[in-house]
């Protein structure tokens, strides 16, 4: 485990211990928790975008135009 510094805003910083203290964790715990988080979601996000723009598409309109919204 690395130790870091970091520098933030004195709002940010009395958000960051009072949502630490009704976790009962340390400030530390929770900014890598956040921060563990927000890599997931990116990582989930990527592999989605990069599973759709790789999919082989097998839709086609056969020259006709597709059906607009209002059409059900």
């Amino acid at each position: 485990m690395k130790n870091v510094t970091v520098s933030m805003d004195d709002g940010v910083a009395e958000w960051a211990r009072l949502e630490a203290a009704r976790r009962n964790t340390s400030v530390s715990r929770l900014l890598g928790e956040l921060l563990a988080e927000k890599m997931q979601h990116d990582d989930v996000y990527e592999r989605a975008l990069q599973d759709w723009l790789h999919r082989e598409r097998t839709w086609s309109s056969d020259g006709q135009p597709y059906p607009g919204r209002g059409v059900l």
